[in-house]
């Protein structure tokens, strides 16, 4: 089964973003590429889609679950500063489905990292993870054995 773990578009500058970071929405760069994961995954069998709850997550993922026909299923376990523990355990919960975690840009290198020091992913590529770039991690048995870049659109 495959888990395709998708880091968040481009959203607004951090620093000039007045109020609570958990609302910072997509920038329109940000939202175009939304649009584009409906293309960039439109081969791909998907059962559900969970993002983290930050604002800047759900809308990266909801163009594709409105196509899809499904709901953006909220999780902590995807929110900054969750760590890889969090996705692998996800991973290990949903063992079997083919699904979509949206995330962060330190959950997603925790992620990368973490593949990279398990020989899943070559160490050279653990820098691939630009904004709007999805993982497609092959799952077995709650187990991460595989892995490949989709660069973002």
């Amino acid at each position: 089964m495959s888990v395709y773990l998708v880091r968040h578009a481009k959203a607004g500058e951090r620093d000039e973003w007045r109020g609570d970071d958990r609302l910072r929405p997509l920038s329109t760069p940000g939202r175009r590429q939304a649009q584009g994961l409906v293309q960039t995954l439109k081969k791909a069998k998907i059962e559900r889609i969970l993002s983290s709850p930050y604002i800047r997550c759900i809308d990266t993922v909801r163009p594709l679950a409105e196509a899809r026909g499904l709901k953006v299923e909220t999780s902590d376990q995807l929110a900054e500063g969750a760590g890889v523990d969090s996705v692998l355990r996800l991973v290990k919960q949903l063992a079997g489905h083919n699904v979509v975690l949206c995330t962060h840009g330190d959950v997603m290198q925790e992620t990368v990292e973490h593949l990279a020091r398990s020989g899943i992913i070559p160490p050279s590529r653990r820098d691939d993870m630009a904004k709007g770039a999805t993982w497609v991690l092959e799952e077995k048995g709650g187990t991460v054995t595989g892995a490949d870049y989709l660069p973002a659109p």
